[in-house]
């Protein structure tokens, strides 16, 4: 069968800017999201939210899951003249519309009027989507789509698409779109199920060279890296981003805290008050530790996740049936406004409390973290602990490699030498990695025809496709991988 027209507009050539055009017919077309292009992609194009492609025929837009890098061009895209639906799964309608707001004051404006006629405009375009329905999307004489959304694992209403495409006299085309898809062991998230089968299958492929490190133990190794640094009796800064990244550690953060205090209540005595549970654990009374959730954005999405329980996994589920509440627990502070930011900053500061600090961004190179990191980082007292990549540029990125050598760092433009602790948490990307893209592909009843990779660095793109072709010949099965 020869496959419907397709462009890709972004992520072709990276992992930013995820933006594709698939044609239901020879006139009329859908885009899978409209993302933003960041770090050194962004740097290829003059304008990082420009389209430079025309919206003449596009019917629809369907939107994988939330984050910047798919959804940041939809302000251009309803100001170019998109008038057609937004298509996203129910919990990513609840998700959106915060992400763009968010997008919309940051890169066009902040006058209330306009963002309030902004967000009117995509709160009436939006449609969700129940996972696992069949939707008719387009449907004429001479051929009709139908758009199924399935979970991906990714971030709270991620998921991937299913579009069958049928015209007369050349039956019906099955076109999978991965969007990103998650690794699996991610708290509050159900594993994803992949599809049965694919015509064609449009693969991200961001870590499709690489395996990432085990993701079973990583709660142990957060609590041990924690630990680690409250034994210094300082604080402990942990750089996250708002959605997805915050959430999980909230969720693990209370797993600790509920075993911690479990295992202080089974073993203390009145003359041992807080003795630890194992033999040469630092004696910290965790009962007592403040979680400082730092970024008024985090702390919306937060909100939204709690709304959107019934999305839970089934762990998640039953701590709510014990009576637990895995985001929103009795030591989690929750910091909203810029005076009470800076006084938390200046007090963790001059005081050296051992407290537990979420703050954005992820990789530090703004946001509310940066205070902290400026305040803190002269002082080997406190402690960073990375939970994730952090990009080539970045500060978090030299706070990292340089931080253990006893460097520095450029914070809005001062020198800032490092004398805090610095530790990294691997297994918490949100990204499948190889095995599991592969795996995707594998474990289908009906391995695809055709397979495109996109949404990843050269390397990556080409390593998989070996992968995947070896294991297609392993298979004796016939399919053909490109990188478009």
């Amino acid at each position: 069968m020869k496959h419907t027209k397709l462009i890709h507009h972004g992520a072709r050539e990276g992992v930013t800017g995820s933006c594709h055009q698939l044609w239901m017919d020879d006139t009329s077309s859908v885009l899978i999201d409209c993302g933003q292009f960041q770090g050194e992609d962004e740097g290829q194009h003059d304008d990082e939210l420009a389209l430079d492609f025309s919206i003449e025929g596009i019917r629809a837009l369907i939107v994988t899951h939330v984050h910047i890098d798919h959804v940041g061009r939809i302000p251009n895209l309803l100001a170019a003249g998109f008038s057609g639906p937004i298509l996203c799964s129910e919990p990513s309608a609840r998700l959106l519309p915060i992400v763009l707001e968010d997008a919309f004051r940051l890169s066009i404006s902040r006058d209330q009027e306009q963002l309030d006629r902004y967000l009117k405009v995509v709160e009436q375009r939006v449609i969700a989507l129940p996972y696992g329905h069949w939707f008719t999307l387009h449907e004429t004489d001479t051929g009709d789509c139908k758009v199924r959304l399935q979970p991906a694992g990714h971030v709270l209403g991620s998921a991937y698409v299913e579009l069958e495409l049928s015209a007369p006299g050349s039956g019906r085309e099955r076109v999978v779109f991965s969007g990103d898809l998650g690794a699996p062991h991610s708290p509050i998230l159900p594993d994803l199920v992949p599809p049965e089968r694919a015509d064609l299958l449009i693969l991200e492929s961001t870590y499709g060279d690489r395996r990432h490190e085990d993701r079973v133990h990583r709660r142990e190794r957060l609590q041990a890296a924690v630990e680690r640094a409250l034994a210094d009796q300082g604080t402990v800064l942990i750089p996250s981003f708002s959605i997805g990244r915050t959430q999980e550690l909230l969720y693990e953060l209370e797993e600790i805290l509920h075993e911690r205090s479990e295992a202080t209540a089974s073993h203390a005595t009145p003359s041992e008050p807080g003795k630890p549970a194992k033999e040469g654990a630092p004696d910290i009374d965790w009962p007592q530790i403040p979680i400082i959730l730092d970024s008024p954005l985090a702390g919306r999405f937060t909100k939204a996740y709690k709304e959107l329980q019934d999305f839970w996994d089934e762990d998640a589920r039953h701590r709510l049936e014990e009576g637990r509440k895995p985001l929103s627990f009795k030591q989690l502070i929750t910091v909203d406004n810029h005076d009470e930011h800076m006084r938390i900053v200046q007090h963790l500061t001059e005081t050296a409390r051992s407290a537990i600090v979420i703050a954005g961004n992820g990789m530090c190179s703004g946001g509310r973290i940066v205070n902290y990191l400026k305040a803190m980082l002269g002082d080997p007292r406190h402690h960073v602990v990375f939970v994730g990549y952090q990009g080539k540029g970045t500060p978090g990125r030299d706070i990292k490699m340089h931080g253990p050598d006893g460097g520095f760092v450029d914070l809005d433009g001062q020198r800032i030498d490092i004398r805090a602790g610095i530790d990294s948490v691997g297994g918490y990307s949100a990204h499948a990695d190889q095995a599991d893209l592969v795996g995707f592909v594998t474990r289908m009843k009906e391995w695809p025809k055709e397979i495109r990779l996109i949404h990843g660095e050269d390397a990556a793109k080409q390593r998989l496709a070996e992968v995947i072709a070896a294991r297609y010949r392993e298979a004796r099965k016939e399919g053909q991988v490109t990188i478009p």
